[in-house]
C-alpha cells in the first residue's frame, strides 16, 4: 500500500522561507531511514504558491489563476511518499515524521491512501474502501 504524507503550508512556507537546518538534518534523516526500510518512494518540497497556478474548470471552459492563493492552511507545502504492508505501519512511521515546522511550533500532517489504477474499477473501490 501506498500512502501520501502531505505538509501543509504555513505563513513562512507561503513566504519562501526555508525551514531551519536542524530541521532539515532531522527531515533528511528521517528520510534516510524511510529508504532503507525500503519504504520511501518520493519525497519533495513545494515552492510558494506564488510561483503557481490553478485550472479551473467550468463546463467545457477552463481558466488559468495565477497564485498566490489566501488559504494558507488549504495549501500544501512538501509531501512525502511512501509504501507499507499496512495501515498499521503507515500510521507508525508518521508518527515518527519531523515536525515540519520545528518543534515546539503548531503543525499538521494529513496522510491519504494512494489509489492504485486497478482501484478505479468500480467494484475493486468498494472492496478497496472495504479493506481499509
Amino acid at each position: 500500500m501506498r500512502f501520501l504524507i502531505i505538509v501543509k503550508a504555513s505563513a513562512e512556507s507561503e513566504a519562501g522561507a526555508m525551514p531551519a537546518d536542524a530541521l532539515i538534518a532531522r527531515m533528511a534523516e528521517f528520510h534516510e531511514e524511510l529508504a532503507r526500510a525500503g519504504a520511501l518512494l518520493d519525497a519533495s518540497g513545494l515552492t510558494p504558491s506564488s510561483a503557481g497556478w490553478r485550472i479551473r474548470y467550468e463546463g467545457e471552459q477552463r481558466t488559468l489563476i495565477d497564485g498566490p492563493f489566501a488559504e494558507t492552511h488549504e495549501l500544501i507545502a512538501g509531501y512525502t511518499l511512501i509504501q507499507s504492508r499496512s495501515r498499521e505501519e503507515a500510521q507508525a512511521w508518521t508518527k515518527r515524521f519531523p515536525n515540519p515546522r520545528g518543534e515546539g511550533m503548531a503543525a499538521e500532517i494529513e496522510v491519504r491512501p494512494v489509489l492504485n489504477p486497478e482501484d478505479l474499477q468500480v467494484t475493486n473501490f468498494i472492496e478497496y474502501q472495504h479493506n481499509l
